[in-house]
């Protein structure tokens, strides 16, 4: 085997590689500027430390979208120069983001030093539209600021990188193991380099296989009154869905959409909202038409898999209900946390629905900013085991990412507890359905399903509802976004009342990690009614270009003395006299020109 050298490549810096709350993100184009990926990925080499990157093995995979294919090798040659001792990629260059960090912490018993993940998330992708690199840590988790920061400061003053010669070829179309000699930077020595391609799917499937009752699933999945649908949205969970819902569980394979990963998302856009989720909303009952069979149960999952949505017969399920439902359900219905759970988490804007489980329950509840860095301190301390945020974002201390699968898997679990599938096995249902006597059916008296929509309602009953909704203005031109947030900080301490909304409390949120003392500042700014209710405003910082501006609006009806009506109501009216005052105090109109938001969940 012959060794391959490395180059020293001159370069220059580029302005605004600062990673945000989930790596860098930006137009493929800018992307393709010539040594921008290499100066970002150096950069990252040389914020971690050198004694332990050398030798180490790293994850690089993402959700197969736009420029990946470009990327992936370019990562690999320079991990290679950079003295990494091996890489696992995924099969076609794809792992979900939770598979990334399920990977990082279990495979081998934890071998893996960290990993680049190639993901815009729920970004669409093609070769105009969005690219992201982040880098996760040790512990599966995006890098803390600490590192971030350092990655920032390093390509402000980048002057070189160095790569592997290109007679390193790297095929990752099929499993398999390609080992090599490669030269390393400062060393004349050549030592060795492994690539390895690993199946997607092994080693998540593992993981859930210790969380979730895989046999009630299997038996929810048989029930005759049951039907289900899953939307990939042509993003990186499609090969998930086929092994988990198919293989596994032996649903239809018609009940599965888009599932085939694309690099452009199909011309989707991959965020699973109300908007965007067009064929899943149109299935379920929730479009323009309604179709003649509607199925019980629904989901979706956004490019690289940590985002998710809910959905039931013409019934939409908030994020922010859903993280709150999934707790309260927890010990009983997810084997995982049949011990209980250690605490739980959620970011400043999602509703407070979880507070409201975690007092009932006697659990501790963080409230933290957006970013899921912010829960994995909680998580690695023993915090917090669920989590969640208004983003369509649920998950828990399994990995430490977000994880869409295992939410909709989670819900599944709780439906099936409900409808008295555990401990039961696919089976041992089928079975009762055909017990014969005297040779004929035997008659049974069925059991009417308990629906998404049941679930809720009698959360909501038990625990009050918290009518909450998110305006995104995406695209906002940077100074106009920031003069819509510095006319929101100079009206804290100026205005008390909005109409009938008594403000209590105005400020700017900042955190303080109970687990190491870091302080995270202007997180947001919030405006908290006497009544309970919340007006909040952020900059969201998943955007590739420009800004998007979120406001965020609650109001929380207790269950005490409420009528049904009072806890069914349709949520744009019950918040419309909120959002009205939201909207006077940001003066959005007029200082963004925007009449109207760009998404409304």
């Amino acid at each position: 085997m012959s060794g391959i050298g490395y180059q020293t490549v001159e370069t220059t810096t580029y302005d605004g590689q600062k990673p945000g709350t989930s790596g860098l993100r930006k137009k493929v184009k800018v992307f393709q500027q010539k040594h921008y990926l290499e100066n970002f990925v150096q950069s990252t080499f040389n914020a971690l430390p050198a004694d332990d990157l050398k030798g180490s093995t790293l994850v690089v995979s993402g959700d197969g979208r736009y420029f990946s294919d470009t990327a992936i090798p370019v990562i690999c040659r320079m991990a290679a120069a950079n003295g990494v001792g091996k890489i696992w990629i995924g099969c076609g260059g794809l792992l979900s983001t939770p598979a990334v960090s399920a990977v990082i912490r279990n495979r081998h018993g934890g071998e893996a030093y960290g990993g680049f993940i190639l993901t815009a998330s729920h970004n669409p992708g093609g070769p105009e539209e969005d690219f992201g690199v982040k880098y996760n840590t040790e512990n599966g988790g995006p890098a803390l600021e600490k590192l971030t920061n350092a990655i920032h400061a390093g390509t402000q003053k980048i002057k070189q990188y160095y790569i592997a010669n290109d007679d390193l070829t790297v095929n990752y179309s099929t499993t398999g193991t390609t080992q090599y000699l490669v030269q390393t930077r400062g060393s004349s020595k050549f030592r060795p380099f492994t690539i390895q391609v690993i199946d997607p799917v092994e080693d998540y499937l593992k993981l859930l296989r210790t969380i979730f009752d895989f046999d009630a699933l299997k038996a929810l999945m048989h029930k005759p009154d049951f039907t289900f649908t899953f939307d990939a949205m042509h993003g990186v969970s499609g090969p998930y869905a086929r092994r988990i819902f198919v293989q596994e569980m032996g649903a239809d394979p018609s009940s599965l959409q888009n599932c085939d990963p694309k690099p452009d998302f199909g011309g989707i856009h991959p965020d699973p909202n109300l908007t965007y989720a067009h064929d899943l909303v149109n299935r379920m009952g929730l479009g323009d038409h309604i179709p003649s069979t509607i199925p019980d149960f629904g989901a979706a999952c956004d490019g690289d898999a940590d985002r998710n949505m809910i959905l039931g017969s013409k019934f939409f399920v908030t994020p922010s209900d859903s993280v709150a439902i999934i707790a309260a359900h927890a010990q009983e219905a997810i084997p995982y946390f049949k011990s209980g759970l250690s605490g739980v988490a959620r970011s400043m804007p999602t509703s407070a629905a979880l507070d409201s489980v975690a007092r009932a329950k006697g659990l501790s509840c963080y409230e933290t900013p957006t970013g899921w860095k912010f829960f994995g301190n909680l998580m690695d301390a023993g915090k917090c085991a669920l989590c969640g945020e208004e983003s369509f974002g649920t998950g828990s201390d399994h990995v430490r990412e977000k994880d869409g699968l295992w939410a909709v898997l989670a819900w599944m679990s709780i439906i099936a507890y409900r409808n008295n599938c555990m401990n039961q096995g696919a089976s041992g249902l089928i079975g009762k359905l055909q017990q014969t006597v005297l040779g004929q059916p035997k008659q049974q008296v069925p059991m009417q399903l308990v629906t998404v929509e049941d679930i809720v309602k009698e959360h909501w009953a038990k625990y009050g509802r918290n009518y909450y909704t998110r305006y995104d203005y995406e695209g906002v031109d940077s100074d106009k976004a920031d003069a819509v947030m510095q006319h929101l900080i100079s009206k804290q301490g100026e205005v008390s009342q909005v109409r009938s909304f008594v403000i209590d409390t105005a400020d700017e949120f900042t955190y303080k990690d109970p687990v190491d003392g870091s302080v995270a500042e202007h997180q947001g700014v919030r405006f908290l009614g006497r009544d309970g209710s919340r007006i909040m405003f952020r900059l969201s910082g998943t955007g590739s270009s420009g800004a998007t501006i979120r406001m965020y609006i609650e109001k929380y009806v207790s269950a005490e003395g409420a009528s049904q009506a009072d806890l069914t109501q349709d949520t744009a009216p019950a918040l419309q006299k909120l959002v009205d005052v939201a909207l006077t105090l940001s003066d959005m109109h007029k200082l963004t020109g925007r009449e109207k938001p760009t998404v409304i969940t």
